[in-house]
């Protein structure tokens, strides 16, 4: 009696037929055990053979079939029959005289090349993954497996390959996430019976990890174009904190977001590789190039898109990646600024310290945008700075015009960016609260400064150290051509010390070229001539004399003290199709005979009227004609001085006050009216225009002529005090009376504050130190984070931990590893260990330069140095951060390799 079998599919029946045919049977007919269902015949042509598929429900049938067979065809006989209801007058005439069975497993093995075996576990997965190679068989054909068995793996990732469309190289997490943008190579895989679409699924699990559940989850429920999105949104609703608003909120959005998912509920750790996946899969493409770009902001915006429809929006801040995460970083940074700003006196430490955690966050997140994370940046540099005691006002003229070098102008340049702004509107507002704070101290340095100045004008008081514009010629320039060295001065119309910051930085970090400062020491500037006009200070700066005039004045006055030199205006800068700089230009740099080349360089002043000077960042990819010039003046025995004749200030917009005047200049007036009280009046033989006399503002925001992007002309320091740099790229003592430069920015631009950082006085005018400065005259207190607790009397001693840094330079194997042939005194040593230990065990190369005498290009050197010194056996003790610019010590290390523990 015949058992009840089921329909063959037609691949199974052409696969069979195919391996009959190979084996060159002569019989003419292969009865198959099937149900013979479907169309009454079916032709195949397979290799050039005609064969035709007859059901045969009885013996009649059979024997029909088998009587109305062509010459040269063969049959195939679909039947439920058993050998003995067929007959063997039917049997004589079939393959083997029996009705053969189609094993799906036979089958496998004959479309992967007829391999001798097959790996017991990819039997024991189940009989689906043999119809699904059957069903789905390549027209090619399926890869030959290298060996002789055929392994469940290579099964399977050929099957996976073929229904996914997709490399067999690529079936792993960041192929999948690729895979899941392409709605068309998507659909073969929506239409997979239940069966292999769970067995396909379960694969992937161990090809592409846990994110494969919940992504093939998406594609099967329709969503798989949002897998990227879901799992950008994934990584937020399963890792939120426990209890509270958060968690609720999580906890609705995650039954919100499960249908996406049809409805499978993700666990976290599948939650959290899906996320990890998305995410990789945003840095990737966004490194691709401007379409990548573009690709990856509309999957941002999707996911924002969703997050608005299941209700999540609140929780985007904790994505690194979404730009509304971005944003709302910043409004929390902006919260904790706006908490920060003091009412009156310095800023509370603790709330700077959470406004420097809260930039760390707004940092972290990788679709920051970077002129927003600057200023942000720069707010908390203000914010430190308001940290800072106000000290005394200065003494004399000199110490205003270093406060503005070494302190203000720093200041400037921070609050130049926040004045500048943010887009959001809650972020603007604590930026100008901020601002208004800052520019309240600011002021009354600005209203110091103009009175000294007014005051030694007045006196015609004789400069002393004090370097003014019509002194740059005689007590710098010339004492560098009496050396022999050779000598390019660059002349920066409108550069303030703020915009000189930020060149010096640019010039300065390749290393290329060394700053000099006069013995070491901080750096020092210029005072200006009055009114702070190009006409007036430039013309002083080039004839060595205080005079007025424009170009043609300037070059007589040149030449007649330098006849050798040549100066250069902007003009004769300016080359032809194809070259940066004019042949004369490259010329005059190249001849050894012309000691001095001067060249004027009005970028930044042509900013005051056509441009935005207070957001440029002035470096010398953005002054060009600066990095021009330095490219053909690199020769070893050439010094650059780079000086101003003024500087400015921007405009204030709706802030700005305009006065009335009798002319026509925005930032001076003639005397015709008392001074009010933004105002100086100045006289004497320092006054270049006006008759001698004029009234000059001293607040930034008054103007008296129409409105610009930026002035000058008045008495505020950011205009009347002149940045100085000195360059070389040889030896960085070969100038006598100058040296390597310290780090030049101020502590609180660089340092971070702790909760219990006592507010510092404001740094009083640094005196010039001489190079190579020994270390002894440091205190341990350099060092100290938080002042000292004195014990009650009655407490018993407590005892003090030892001393790392005392203890290893009392070592034996510290005293073994020294190398006389390049020594690194002990005190240098004991500065670096003391100030990473003090730091956390960590601190960036400035920190280490400023804290340990090091000038700010031998930081590097001196860091190298230390490293081998401290390196056992190559175990590194010290070690710098990916950033380039942060050192880490490994204390428990250091203490190990030189046998530090007491004992």
């Amino acid at each position: 009696m015949s058992v009840p079998v089921g329909v063959a599919p037609p691949d199974a029946i052409r696969r069979k037929v195919e391996a009959w045919l190979a084996e060159d049977d002569p019989a003419d007919a292969i009865a198959l055990t099937a149900r013979p269902d479907g169309p009454a015949e079916t032709v195949l042509s397979i290799n050039g053979c005609r064969v035709r598929v007859v059901p045969c429900p009885t013996p009649l049938a059979a024997r029909a079939a088998l009587h109305d067979r062509a010459d040269g065809e063969r049959l195939v006989l679909l039947t439920e029959l058993t050998d003995t209801e067929l007959g063997d007058g039917v049997l004589a005439h079939l393959s083997k005289q029996t009705v053969r069975k189609i094993d799906p497993w036979d089958l496998v093995r004959q479309m992967f090349g007829g391999v001798a075996a097959l790996d017991p576990t990819l039997v024991r997965v189940g009989r689906w993954v043999a119809n699904a190679l059957t069903d789905h068989a390549p027209a090619d054909g399926w890869p030959a497996p290298p060996g002789a068995i055929l392994t469940r793996d290579h099964a399977l990732r050929s099957l996976t390959s073929e229904l996914l469309d997709l490399p067999p190289a690529e079936l792993d997490d960041s192929g999948l996430v690729q895979w899941s943008t392409d709605a068309r190579r998507q659909l073969r895989f929506t239409q997979l019976p239940e069966a292999i679409a769970d067995g396909i699924t379960a694969y992937l699990t161990g090809t592409a990890g846990h994110a494969a559940v919940p992504m093939m989850a998406a594609v099967r429920a329709g969503h798989g174009v949002d897998v990227i999105p879901l799992g950008l949104l994934a990584g937020l609703l399963w890792s939120a904190g426990t209890g509270g608003a958060v968690q609720v909120e999580a906890a609705v959005g995650r039954t919100r977001l499960e249908p996406r998912f049809g409805g499978l509920r993700p666990s976290p750790q599948q939650a959290e590789s899906l996320h990890q996946a998305a995410e990789a899969w945003v840095y990737r493409t966004v490194e691709s190039g401007d379409n990548g770009r573009d690709e990856a902001m509309r999957m941002l915006r999707r996911a924002e898109a969703i997050a608005a429809e299941i209700g999540i929006t609140a929780m985007l801040g904790a994505s690194t990646v979404l730009p509304s995460g971005f944003v709302q970083r910043l409004r929390a940074f902006a919260d904790a600024v706006r908490l920060a700003v003091p009412a009156g006196g310095s800023a509370h430490p603790a709330a700077v310290a959470r406004a420097q955690s809260a930039l760390a966050t707004v940092e972290a997140h990788r679709a920051a945008e970077p002129r927003r994370v600057e200023t942000a940046r720069m707010a908390v540099r203000l914010l430190r700075w308001l940290h800072t005691t106000d000290g005394p006002p200065p003494a004399t003229l000199l110490d205003a015009l270093h406060r503005q070098v070494r302190q203000d102008g720093w200041v400037d340049r921070a609050r130049l960016d926040v004045f500048a702004g943010d887009p959001d509107q809650q972020v603007a507002e604590a930026y100008r609260l901020l601002h208004r704070a800052v520019d309240a101290r600011r002021s009354r340095h600005d209203q110091q400064f103009a009175t000294l100045l007014a005051a030694a004008t007045n006196a015609e008081t004789e400069p002393g150290a004090l370097l003014r514009v019509e002194d740059v010629l005689d007590r710098v320039v010339q004492p560098l051509l009496d050396t022999g060295r050779r000598v390019l001065l660059l002349v920066m119309d409108g550069m303030g010390v703020a915009a000189a910051t930020e060149l010096a930085e640019s010039i300065t970090r390749s290393g290329a070229w060394v700053e000099l400062t006069p013995d070491g020491g901080p750096r020092t500037g210029v005072l200006a001539a009055l009114p702070t006009v190009t006409e007036a200070s430039r013309c002083s700066l080039l004839s060595g004399r205080i005079a007025a005039g424009g170009q043609q004045a300037e070059r007589k006055a040149f030449e007649q003290r330098f006849a050798a030199g040549r100066l250069l205006h902007k003009s004769a800068l300016r080359a032809g199709a194809g070259a940066a700089l004019d042949p004369d230009v490259l010329a005059a740099l190249d001849d050894k005979s012309i000691r001095l080349v001067a060249a004027v360089v009005n970028t930044i002043d042509d900013a005051l009227d056509r441009s935005d000077p207070g957001t440029t960042v002035w470096g010398d990819d953005t002054i060009t004609a600066v990095g021009d010039l330095l490219t053909s003046a690199g020769d070893p025995d050439r010094v650059v001085v780079i000086v101003s004749d003024h500087g400015h200030v921007v405009d204030r917009g709706p802030e700005s006050v305009t006065l009335p005047s009798a002319s026509s200049e925005n930032r001076w007036r003639p005397p015709t009216d008392p001074p009010g009280d933004a105002e100086v009046a100045v006289a004497g033989s320092r006054i270049v225009l006006g008759g001698g006399s004029v009234v000059l503002p001293w607040r930034e925001e008054v103007r008296y002529g129409p409105r610009k992007a930026g002035y000058h002309g008045g008495a505020a320091p950011a205009e009347a005090v002149i940045p100085l740099l000195m360059l070389t790229a040889g030896d960085d003592l070969a100038v006598p009376g100058w040296a390597g430069a310290p780090v030049a920015s101020p502590d609180w631009w660089r340092e971070p504050l702790t909760e219990s950082t006592p507010s510092p006085a404001d740094p009083a005018p640094a005196t010039r130190r001489r190079p190579r400065k020994s270390l002894e005259q440091q205190t341990d207190g350099l060092f100290d984070l938080t002042p000292a607790v004195v014990a009650p009397a009655a407490a018993p001693p407590v005892p003090t931990a030892p001393d790392p840094v005392a203890a290893l330079l009392s070592s034996e194997r510290y005293a073994q590893r020294r190398d006389p042939r390049l020594p690194l005194a002990d005190e240098r040593v004991a500065a670096l260990l003391n100030t990473l230990i003090a730091g956390g065990d960590r601190a960036t190369l400035d920190t280490l330069a400023a804290r340990s005498g090091v000038p700010a290009h031998r930081i590097n050197g001196t860091i190298t140095a230390l490293r081998r010194l401290l390196q056992v056996e190559g175990y590194p003790v010290l070690t710098l951060d990916a950033d380039g610019r942060t050192v880490h010590l490994n204390r428990a290390l250091l203490v190990e390799q030189f046998e530090l523990e007491p004992r």
